[in-house]
């Protein structure tokens, strides 16, 4: 699904009765099966542009469109994953999962079946009957990735969600992202503040300016996939990775 941003901006009432200006306006299009990361100071707006997406926040400009549907409510097409996992305590890893095909209906037979399916590209194969609390933040953070993927949406909204983890457990699930994505090629919009995953990641990276945020770099990713670590040693990676944070620096 191609998602579409058409001069998006957000203001909020300040404490002083004065308008705050958070967001915009932006604009964009993101083609279906893109994977378009999305950078930008602390407070630029990026989150409030995902909330916007989601349609959990309705902006005081413009308009965001999946296809050629304004985006104006939260919808089964879009998923969102956030920093924080929020796992039941009380159930499974795939009783987690499972949830929203649970919440749907779906039969707890084809329900098992899809969630089991999905367990293995994420590396929790083994960890079915586990309970979050036995779990590392970064098994944590599959399951809840999963529990967004099962729903298979359209556009695959990720709020900075791995930011809390090491960097190697970082990598490793980044990793494990990409070689689900690669199975179904959601249209994927992603904030990080880490360079190097967003080069490593995206087909494209958006970069905004200070608040009120802009989009003042749309930096294209040009390396093969699939992609692995190795190419964050070689010459083209550098190149844009370097690209990247100038825009950053500039904003």
């Amino acid at each position: 699904m191609r998602l579409r941003i058409n001069q998006v901006g957000m203001s909020f009432v300040a404490p002083d009765g004065g308008t705050l200006d958070a967001l915009g306006p932006v604009s964009a299009t993101i083609d279906a099966g893109q994977f378009v990361a999305l950078l930008g100071p602390s407070g630029c707006g990026k989150s409030t542009l995902v909330q916007i997406i989601a349609g959990l926040q309705i902006p005081t400009q413009g308009q965001a469109w999946l296809d050629d549907r304004p985006i104006k409510r939260p919808s089964r097409r879009i998923g969102v994953m956030f920093q924080d996992a929020n796992l039941m305590p009380w159930r499974t890893v795939e009783q987690n999962v499972g949830l929203p095909l649970e919440i749907a209906g779906v039969s707890p037979v084809v329900r098992k079946r899809n969630v089991l399916s999905l367990l293995e590209p994420l590396g929790l194969a083994d960890f079915a009957e586990a309970f979050p609390a036995e779990l590392s933040g970064g098994m944590a953070q599959r399951v809840a990735l999963g529990r967004v993927l099962i729903q298979q949406p359209d556009v695959l909204l990720l709020d900075e969600p791995f930011g809390a983890l090491d960097a190697l457990t970082r990598e490793k699930i980044s990793l494990d992202l990409l070689t689900v994505w690669a199975q179904h090629r959601q249209t994927v919009l992603m904030v990080t503040h880490d360079v190097n995953e967003a080069v490593l990641l995206a087909d494209r990276v958006l970069v905004m300016s200070r608040r009120p945020g802009r989009f003042v770099a749309d930096i294209q990713v040009e390396l093969p996939r699939p992609r692995n670590v190795d190419l964050i040693y070689t010459p083209e990676f550098m190149q844009t990775a370097r690209a990247v944070r100038s825009a950053i620096d500039r904003s």
